[in-house]
Formats: structure tokens, sequence, C-alpha cells
């Protein structure tokens, strides 16, 4: 197993939830005392995403498809109306981030390319399957 130090560099940021419609999540959110972020379109995953905060939760993206065409989270909402599907973390050092998890012998599929995300102010996310744990998204740092 690989220091611990080698974790520091992932730092949570937040949990994805991908819905068909946010109506009913907004207002589980405001019932938890959460502050909600404006919907933003980002037209490179064609998704509508808002960052929802809270002094006391977790951090929660909700993500719902884009307007038209294809989006990475038409599947989920076929099956769910809503389901958290990712991790986000943020990441100092994308490829070193990569070789610690390939080093403690986590198997990793990259699930997108490195895009600027339009939430983030234009710093960059991959998303990726790891084995045993589920997806992943790595926000870099800017």
């Amino acid at each position: 197993m690989k220091p611990a130090t080698e974790a520091a560099l992932l730092r949570f940021h937040h949990h994805g939830l991908a819905v068909r419609d946010d109506a009913s999540a907004l207002k589980m959110l405001q019932l938890l005392g959460y502050t909600l972020g404006d919907r933003v379109f980002d037209p490179i995953q064609n998704v509508q995403v808002r960052l929802c905060t809270s002094p006391d939760h977790p951090t929660v993206e909700i993500v719902q498809p884009g307007p038209s065409g294809p989006s990475p989270v038409d599947r989920l909402v076929a099956r769910n109306a809503a389901s958290i599907y990712h991790t986000c973390y943020e990441t100092p050092d994308l490829g070193g981030t990569l070789a610690s998890l390939e080093a403690a012998g986590l198997s990793t599929l990259a699930l997108t390319e490195r895009a600027p995300a339009v939430l983030f102010g234009g710093r960059h996310v991959s998303f990726y399957q790891v084995d045993g744990w589920g997806v992943i998204e790595l926000l870099e740092l800017g």
C-alpha cells in the first residue's frame, strides 16, 4: 500500500447527482439548508449543471441532460430519476494522481478526455472508472 501522503494528491470536492428534472432534488437540498448555485449549460459535455453548497453537508453538483443531443447522464436518468454517480476530487497533479492510483493497484479506465468545465471557470476535468470504487471526476487545480 502507498503512503498516506499520496492521498494528499486528492481532495474531496463534491458528489455528482444525475437527475432527469431537478425540481425535487432542489427542494430536498433547500430543506437540508443548501445554498443553490446558478444553473449553467456546459456545451462540451452537453449538460446543465448546478453546484449546491452547505456548511454542514458535502457539496452536490446537480447534473441534467443538455437541451438536445446525447449527454453523459442519459442512460442514468433513463433508469433512475436521480442517482449519485460520481465523486469529484481536486488534484494539483493529474499525471501524479493517475500514477498513484495505478501504483496502489487500482485499475482505472478513462471515461472522458481532459476538458475545460464551464461550472469550474474553465478548469480541466476528466472522468475515470476505478474498479471496486466507481466513477471519479478529477478536477485540476487552476
